[in-house]
């Protein structure tokens, strides 16, 4: 039998939500009460599975966490796993991003606050700074979006292992080809209207970027205002956002079945944080931006006012496929076909930062 695990990161702690079927839910927590939860993952990579929580405390700081039994018990590294070394003068705020790629068993990358990236290579007990991008010449030109500056997009070449891709609010997307050792801006067509340049280098507000391991030359990226497609891995951009309601939102997600599937989470702007008409819907195009159409079968059908955030949508890789997503009023919803009806998993809980799942044998 495969259970699905759900993890649920939030302002005021982790919930953890398990269910055989994806239809009835069994909810636990909290974890970490009143730590803020903004970064998780689920490495089903080796035996036992491991969870890994990127948990701050306005008492203690900054950590990150790791469980071999499903949540029963957890780990820390003392003196915390992720340190900027002493010669940066800087310190770790929050940890917005953890990646498990599967290609490399035992590494875990980190995306942080300020904006940086961590490499470890013992599946999230130690960590050490990638320093070619903390030392690129753009890094001081890299601004605070209105959550922070922070890397929160990490997307591993899935079939080069010396490639990546990374984003952060703001600064834009870059890239290495060359395992970490270079870095350059990958922007080319995103628009920055807030900017003197509306079409700059760098310094684009880029929410999230996603991609199908089958296709890695073909990204979707969500953009402060613009939602794009590149079909070159990331060399150009183009603007896919005509048929939705809005270009504005954090989250964009790639079905794990189909490179041309992909979801969003429209609101109506940077000056207002709520969905179109405050209708709670979620749009789907199977055919890789050129048409949308909405899912909101099982979502509220009242008002809705709440935003869901850059990491608060994801799928579980299972077949038919499983979506997930968490509001900032504390509410989880699933949906085990592909959006078409969902189903409310949790409510009541704190601002939902973060939502991953997988499938666990």
């Amino acid at each position: 039998m495969t259970d699905t695990l759900v993890m649920i990161g939030t302002k005021k702690g982790l919930w953890l939500a398990r269910s055989a079927d994806r239809q009835d839910w069994q909810v636990s927590g909290p974890h970490f009460l009143m730590n803020a939860v903004y970064s998780c993952a689920i490495d089903t990579r080796r035996t036992p599975t491991r969870l890994l929580v990127g948990a701050m405390s306005s008492h203690f700081g900054p950590q990150v966490f790791r469980s071999d039994d499903l949540g029963a018990h957890w780990e820390e590294t003392p003196n915390g796993a992720i340190r900027f070394p002493a010669d940066t003068g800087a310190a770790l705020e929050q940890v917005w991003q953890l990646s498990v790629p599967a290609e490399q068993p035992d590494v875990v990358y980190a995306g942080t606050q300020p904006s940086a990236l961590f490499r470890s290579r013992d599946r999230g007990e130690s960590f050490e700074l990638v320093r070619p991008l903390w030392d690129h010449p753009h890094r001081e030109q890299w601004g605070a979006g209105f959550g922070g500056q922070a890397i929160h997009t990490i997307l591993p070449h899935p079939k080069d292992t010396a490639k990546m891709t990374v984003a952060m609010s703001t600064g834009g997307v870059y890239q290495t080809s060359d395992a970490g050792d270079s870095w350059a801006p990958a922007n080319v067509g995103v628009k920055a209207y807030f900017m003197p340049d509306p079409w700059p280098e760098f310094g684009q507000c880029v929410h999230k970027v996603a991609a199908h391991p089958d296709r890695p030359e073909q990204l979707y990226l969500q953009n402060h205002h613009g939602v794009y497609r590149s079909d070159d891995g990331a060399g150009h951009w183009e603007s896919i956002a005509d048929g939705l309601p809005s270009d504005f939102g954090f989250p964009i997600v790639v079905d794990p079945h189909d490179p041309d599937t992909v979801y969003v989470f429209p609101l109506v702007a940077d000056s207002e944080r709520i969905p179109p008409n405050a209708k709670a819907a979620v749009w789907r195009s199977t055919d890789a931006g050129r048409t949308w159409s909405p899912l909101a079968e099982g979502l509220p059908d009242g008002a809705f006012y709440a935003a869901v955030m850059r990491d608060a949508f994801c799928s579980d890789g299972g077949s038919p496929t499983g979506l997930y997503l968490g509001s900032r009023d504390g509410c989880v919803w699933g949906s085990a076909d592909a959006g078409e009806q969902w189903t409310e998993i949790a409510s009541h809980l704190p601002d939902v930062m973060t939502v991953k799942a997988a499938a666990l044998s």
